[in-house]
């Protein structure tokens, strides 16, 4: 075992598997109390499925756009339980994962997309002022980083792309990126300055489920829908208890597709993982430096993001993606003892200088990614249901959108979010088992090589890259 190996064995034997944002023995978590199951028949205007960030955020705006409307929001556990309540709480302004992502897809169209992400981010914070959400909202902005040569350019051809459209993005050499943040890893790394913030997402799963409850949305937790039954007029959503008959119905479920079995087709669901470190002392603050407070990313393929929490832990995760045959998602699957010692060693590769930091929770979660890596959109049962799926991670502040351009074809109009052709195309659908499992793995694998190969992308992504399902993060 080498040295490093040792030393993130040590920091971990300790870590708590549980979730950070979630763990009610941390001192300023104060978990709600769940609301009750759905028990009987009910009606309304309004049915929302799911109660993380989309869910939430398409409840909230339902209301605010009409007050009147009696809106009915079901969760099959707690609110903020997966993906919203797991994440590593970078609130970033892209609405499809990543600039060079969407230059890729809809260059004709990046310039509104980028700023339609921009403005959805503002529209995040002025609801967090205004509701009253403590969320640890913080606009510091995001770096980054290149921790390889190959990956130098690629970082300042996107920052030069993203000044062209007017945003405040500089470019870093090794000294000033080392400046930001210290890393012997660091050879250089692009600030964007305004377009992320970090946040507490269990926090902003919970302020957004008060201000929801505030405006009257009623709430039922522990409510799985099992099936949709269409009748005149209405959709009827079942439940183990009860069932509610709805005018409309906006699925707002992640990596669950439920009985919406065309989700299926398009979402796949991987898992991601993270640790959390101890709060940092001030010498170890001081040695890393990190004024700015900014999100970090490496440019790696599989790549590391990491931030600080407002007691100044260091959350780190990212790295491996995991799939398993047949999209299974267990609960077992959210504790991988080889992926924690892996992003520890990468942590202390990355941050030599803590190497007394000892980490104090570990787990794990669902992502529902599709093959073009960010939102799609549609809608099912002659319009009655909209739904937004395959966020692929970047969904924090994305959801809001989302759940705008539920509303929006809810309700049959044209907006300037409905008419991009982001939000009116589809991605290509993944293939059924076993090949299915096997070109994931066959992905992963080969970004894992380009990583070590100076970049360089084999016949396998390349061919990806042709038919528009190319995966570089």
């Amino acid at each position: 075992m080498s040295a490093t190996a040792r030393l993130a064995a040590a920091a971990l034997a300790d870590a708590e598997p549980r979730v950070f944002w979630q763990d009610p023995g941390v001192a300023d978590h104060e978990v709600p109390e769940a609301r009750p199951a759905l028990k009987g028949h009910i009606t309304t205007d309004l049915a929302v499925v799911g109660g993380g960030f989309s869910g939430l955020w398409t409840a909230l705006l339902a209301k605010e756009r009409d007050p009147d409307r009696d809106v009915v929001l079901l969760e099959a556990r707690t609110v903020g339980w997966a993906a919203s309540g797991r994440n590593g709480g970078f609130c970033e302004s892209s609405l499809t994962h990543g600039h060079a992502n969407g230059v890729e897809r809809w260059p004709d169209e990046i310039a509104e997309l980028e700023r339609l992400g921009h403005q959805n981010l503002d529209r995040i914070a002025e609801a967090v002022e205004r509701y009253g959400i403590d969320c640890e909202f913080e606009r510091t902005g995001a770096i980054s980083v290149a921790t390889e040569e190959w990956q130098v350019a690629d970082l300042a051809e996107d920052a030069r792309r993203m000044r062209e459209l007017g945003y405040d993005v500089v470019d870093l050499d090794a000294d000033q990126v080392r400046a930001e943040v210290d890393s012997p890893t660091y050879l250089g790394g692009v600030h964007d300055r305004d377009g992320v913030a970090m946040l507490h997402p269990a926090k902003l799963a919970w302020g957004l489920r008060e201000a929801c409850l505030r405006l009257g949305v009623r709430i039922f937790e522990h409510t799985p829908v099992r099936a949709i039954r269409s009748e005149p007029g209405r959709l009827r959503l079942e439940s183990r208890g009860g069932s509610v008959a709805a005018r409309r119905v906006a699925w707002g479920t992640g990596a669950f597709p439920g009985p919406l079995r065309r989700l299926r087709h398009f979402v796949v669901p991987v898992y991601d993982y993270a640790l959390m470190t101890e709060p940092l002392t001030a010498e170890q603050r001081e040695a890393v430096g990190w004024a700015s407070r900014a999100g970090l990313s490496d440019a790696g393929n599989q790549f590391h993001y990491y931030r600080l929490t407002s007691d100044n832990r260091i959350l780190w995760g990212g790295y491996d993606v995991i799939y398993h045959y047949g999209g299974r998602v267990r609960p077992e699957f959210d504790q991988r003892p080889e992926t924690f010692r892996a992003l520890a060693e990468h942590f202390f590769t990355t941050f030599p200088q803590l190497e007394d930091v000892r980490f104090t929770h570990t787990w794990g979660g669902v992502i529902d990614t599709c093959s073009r890596f960010c939102a799609y959109f549609g809608t099912a049962y002659g319009g009655r249901l909209a739904y937004a799926a395959g966020f692929t991670g970047l969904g924090v502040a994305a959801t809001r959108f989302g759940a705008e351009v539920m509303l929006d074809r809810l309700a049959g109009i044209e907006t300037e979010r409905t008419r991009t052709a982001m939000v009116r195309s589809r991605p290509i659908p993944f293939p059924p088992e076993p090949l299915r499992y096997v070109g994931i793995e066959l992905t992963r694998r080969s970004i894992a090589a380009a990583d070590r190969n100076n970049g360089r992308r084999n016949l396998w992504l390349r061919a990806l890259d042709a038919v528009g399902m190319g995966f570089d993060s």
